[in-house]
């Protein structure tokens, strides 16, 4: 039997891995940076007149985190769909092969 086709599927996961550990690595703001990012918050407020509340830093960084998830959660949907595909691809070799 032929083994390109388990090769695929193996490519497919390779992929899978590491579109996600990129997607991963590129989201907005990674946690080493949020300590900089509340002092930006507060200055910006400061430098406003305006009071610096929680709950307004943390709708920010719930509307950052909610973005990077929707961006991670595309990039989980592909792989899903690609690795699918190649493990349905080495199915489909083996049944010829096997009957």
């Amino acid at each position: 039997m032929n083994n390109s086709e388990y090769n695929k599927a193996e490519d497919a996961v390779n992929n899978t891995q590491n579109s996600l550990k990129k997607a991963a690595d590129n989201v907005k703001w990674k946690v080493e940076e949020l300590a900089d990012k509340a002092k930006d918050y507060i200055n910006e407020k400061r430098a406003n007149d305006e009071e610096a509340q929680q709950e307004d830093w943390l709708d920010r960084v719930k509307n950052n985190v909610s973005d990077a998830w929707d961006d991670i959660k595309d990039k989980a949907n592909d792989a899903w769909e690609k690795t699918k595909d190649a493990a349905e691809d080495v199915k489909a070799e083996w049944n010829k092969k096997t009957n």
